[in-house]
């Protein structure tokens, strides 16, 4: 799985950019990275990310090493863990983090949204049973808010927890006293992120690439 060739035919660099929508050069550039991070073996392991320094005073760095080899988010429907991955997995999951482009229509704004809160979703809800719990919730909220930059960490605290209060009078206020509460599903996820912005807050950092400046 993702075997990918040391120099790759111009061809398949362009389905993969119609694919994840990187341009031929930045998939050049991150191929370069992949092979600076897996010591040019075809394949990257978990222990190549966990020597990258950039990632070590990162609050959510197991979840993130973690969402590399999860295999929902290779966009291939399947689902379980990967032990190793090749280029092409690499780049698909960069792509959660690259932000909108300046070209891009309403429609793919919102298919774009929509995948990287799936993404999102997908690392909190690491039993794949389709729901997170309100803490997991709260740990979202709070790390969007506080990488936007415009507010400090207690401030972002105050405003996870109004949103968590919320979430919890929605999700757990009408339930009788014999239900059971299962967790935030996806569709609720959606719907309760709806007046945060995370397009452009979603970024990665490591040797000295930054996915905020990948974008057409």
């Amino acid at each position: 799985m993702g075997a990918f060739h040391s120099n790759p035919a111009e061809q398949t660099y362009r389905d993969l950019a119609e694919k994840t929508g990187f341009s031929v050069e930045q998939i050049w550039i991150l191929h370069n990275r992949f092979k600076q991070l897996s010591h040019d073996e075809e394949m990257l392991r978990r222990d190549d990310f966990k020597a990258i320094p950039d990632l070590a005073c990162n609050p959510i760095r197991s979840q993130i090493i973690e969402a590399f080899f999860d295999q929902r988010n290779f966009q291939t429907n399947s689902d379980g863990t990967a032990h190793e991955i090749g280029f092409e997995e690499f780049l698909t999951v960069m792509s959660y983090f690259r932000p909108p482009s300046l070209n891009m229509t309403q429609e793919e704004k919102e298919d774009l949204r929509r995948a990287k809160l799936r993404f999102l979703f997908n690392m909190h809800d690491t039993d794949n049973d389709g729901t997170i719990t309100l803490e997991e919730y709260r740990h979202v909220v709070e790390e969007l808010l506080s990488r936007s930059g415009a507010i400090g960490q207690e401030t972002a605290k105050g405003i996870t927890d109004a949103a968590m209060l919320e979430v919890a009078s929605t999700s757990v206020g009408h339930m009788g006293p014999d239900d059971v509460y299962e967790g935030i599903t996806f569709e609720h996820f959606l719907k309760i992120l709806k007046g945060i912005e995370i397009e452009s807050r979603m970024h990665i950092r490591f040797l000295n690439m930054d996915t905020t400046v990948l974008c057409k």
